[in-house]
């Protein structure tokens, strides 16, 4: 049985419109699924007709690697030029080959009865492809790790999802005992992460071991094959090294010290791992946007599951120095999954180090964000707010926190389970 995802009724949605629909995301977070999903739906239905094409194996791609070629294999399937229905097409996997974006173009503009579905992992790759010759012509949906109410969705946790929709409704400063199992939830979310293959295992050893396979097949498939980076093992030193000081800053000539790169090529792999959905850079917020470019900025895995495999730590909290970046990261990373674009996202410094987490830049206003991993919140904690809101006075602010949820003045205090739907709203359009 198909485990819904958030994004199924989106696709769904999109069946009818003209638009191709491409789903932009890691490997081994669902995107096959969800395109069989899909596919299995809508054939599902009365006179609807389509075909499924993993283009990962190349006698597939030979079937559609020329206009007339595709042409020919959609009737095969099932295709009716002038027919009464629809020709749903869906296509796995589709960042594999330079030439594909121009036939899926010319099958768009001269056949409005065959709807597109297409998959890629490699939003670099895709967006150097689809860009001139889709323009205007695509609907993007990225589909990354589960957040945490897939999560517990997942899980079979029906009752964890309820509470965890409730939370908005409390208000208090001691409330770590009534969401305590939400908390021991989220843990193990934060240590292991959100690959559904992962979560749907119930051992820790298991865990682990698929993670490996995941990224075994991300260094073969992403790095090697399709990217032909040769340096994968100054590549791996390079992970380790950004995993280690995960939602921190960092220094690019550190780096290249550490992996044997030069700088350049450091700053080119970091780019690389971005694109292919492994980790967001955040920069630092200044209103001279020329500033941010320069600037050193901090450095967050787009799944914490991620940045723990990569420096072999799947120990609790409570054995975790670096528990509160994990939880920072957890924020960013569920705003990421809630729809904020990642490229929005900057941390924001004064001269006197005096530093907010997040700074969101929205079309109402700028949201800024604090997370505290710790249970009490005194008004230390919002020290920082009053400095950023001297030359910024209209940001809304928010603490993320364990345990408190009231509102402060002019600071609203949240527990950590309905982030993304909370803040989101308070930035998007």
């Amino acid at each position: 049985m198909i485990k819904e995802r958030k994004v199924f009724k989106k696709l769904l949605s999109e069946a009818g419109k003209e638009k191709v629909s491409v789903v932009l995301g890691p490997r081994q977070t669902g995107k096959t699924t969800t395109l069989k999903f899909i596919h299995e739906t809508l054939i599902g239905r009365d006179k609807v007709s389509g075909i499924f094409l993993d283009l990962d194996i190349y006698s597939n791609f030979e079937k559609v690697s020329t206009y007339e070629n595709a042409l020919a294999t959609f009737k095969l399937g099932g295709y009716k030029p002038e027919g009464a229905g629809k020709f749903y097409v869906f296509l796995d996997e589709f960042q594999r080959y330079k030439d594909l974006s121009i036939i899926i173009k010319n099958i768009h503009d001269h056949h409005k009865d065959i709807k597109i579905y297409v998959t890629g992992s490699s939003s670099l790759a895709i967006k150097h492809k689809i860009q001139e010759s889709l323009a205007g012509r695509k609907i993007i949906t990225h589909l990354y790790p589960l957040d945490f109410e897939e999560f517990l969705h997942f899980k079979g946790r029906k009752e964890l999802i309820e509470q965890a929709e409730n939370t908005p409704l409390l208000n208090g400063e001691n409330l770590f005992i009534a969401t305590r199992e939400l908390y021991a939830e989220l843990e193990e979310f934060i240590i292991f992460g959100g690959y559904p293959e992962a979560i749907l295992s119930d051992k820790k050893q298991a865990k682990i071991d698929i993670l490996r396979s995941i990224f075994d097949l991300y260094v073969k498939k992403e790095l090697v094959e399709y990217l032909k980076l040769d340096k994968i093992l100054e590549v791996k030193k390079l992970i380790q090294y950004l995993a280690v000081n995960n939602a921190q800053k960092i220094k690019y000539q550190n780096i290249a010290q550490i992996a044997g790169l030069s700088q350049k090529t450091v700053k080119s792999y970091i780019e690389l791992l971005k694109e292919t959905f492994l980790i967001a850079e955040v920069k630092p917020f200044f209103t001279n946007k020329n500033k941010e470019i320069v600037k050193i900025p901090k450095v967050y895995f787009l799944d914490t599951g991620v940045a723990n495999f990569f420096i072999n730590n799947f120990n609790g909290f409570e054995l975790r120095r670096d528990a509160p970046f994990l939880f920072e990261n957890y924020v960013l990373s569920e705003l990421i999954k809630g729809g904020t674009d990642p490229d929005a996202v900057k941390f924001w410094q004064d001269k006197n180090q005096t530093e907010v987490d997040f700074v969101i830049e929205g079309n109402k206003a700028l949201t800024a964000i604090e997370i505290k991993f710790k249970q009490s919140v005194t008004a230390d904690d919002l020290a920082a707010f009053n400095i950023f809101r001297r030359d910024y006075s209209d940001a809304r602010c928010f603490l993320i926190s364990l345990s408190c949820q009231k509102a402060f003045k002019k600071v609203k205090a949240l527990l950590p389970y309905k982030v993304a739907h909370t803040i989101c709203s308070s930035h998007t359009p």
